[in-house]
């Protein structure tokens, strides 16, 4: 890492694979900046434990689906910590049901912050990276987004279009030494996996090569290493942390 101080961002990295996202960078960031939708409490719980780790931290609620919202968060960032190195986009939302049955805002709903709000995010901290001559965006998307799922015709296309928003921002920021990738993960133990269907979950674990879930653990630490100095020569990547499921 650079001998300058490295403040990070996170968007929803309250809990969840957000969460063990911001933990597992705390050992290359020096400030960390998490955006949450909702959850103060569980915000202001990674936050302590980010700074038990060492690093100043900061919670900030953030509709990353608002542009002016994500500037006006991104600005405090700033105020607080200095230039954003390191940009980590997982916000996100579901709304399922069969196409058929999907509301135009539902559909649009999902798409808005799930794809829209990663553009907002990587605007709001381009300049930054562009700067600085160094530099980390990776991009949460999903095996959905690859393959295609039943129900999620919203969520699928936002995924998909987290492919095409990686690979042209890496194109754009490549000569600058900033490296833009995408981490795909599979079915993963978290709370959207826990409130579904324990016959649906068990079938979707049958389907899994690896023959289980994966951890939020083990999404965080492929994203660790593609944040790392050792990722250098490693930009507009799709990497998927599925298990083998789509392949």
């Amino acid at each position: 890492m650079s001998k300058e101080q490295v403040t990070a961002l996170v968007t929803g990295g309250s809990r969840g694979i957000g969460r063990a996202i911001a933990l597992a960078l705390a050992e290359q960031a020096d400030n960390m900046a998490i955006f949450f939708a909702g959850r103060q409490d569980k915000a202001e719980e990674t936050v302590r434990e980010l700074e038990a780790l060492g690093l100043q931290a900061l919670a900030l609620q953030c509709d990353v689906a608002d542009a002016q919202a994500v500037k006006a968060a991104t600005d405090k960032v700033r105020e607080a910590f200095g230039p954003i190195r390191v940009v980590v986009n997982n916000a996100g939302i579901t709304r399922d049901t069969l196409t058929l049955r999907m509301s135009a805002e539902d559909f649009a709903s999902v798409l808005h912050t799930n794809l829209s709000g990663a553009f907002h995010v990587i605007q709001a901290c381009y300049r930054d990276l562009m700067r600085a001559g160094w530099g980390r965006v990776v991009n949460i998307g999903s095996v959905s987004g690859l393959m295609g799922n039943p129900g999620q015709a919203n969520y699928s296309a936002a995924k998909a279009g987290l492919v095409g928003l990686t690979k042209t921002v890496a194109k754009e920021l490549a000569p600058r030494g900033v490296t833009v990738n995408l981490v795909c993960p599979g079915f993963i133990e978290t709370d959207m996996t826990g409130a579904m269907d324990a016959q649906v979950l068990a079938r979707a674990a049958g389907a899994i090569p690896a023959g289980r879930l994966g951890r939020a653990e083990e999404v965080a630490q492929a994203v660790s290493f593609l944040c790392s100095r050792r990722a250098d020569y490693i930009t507009g990547a799709v990497l998927q942390v599925d298990g083998g499921l789509y392949m």
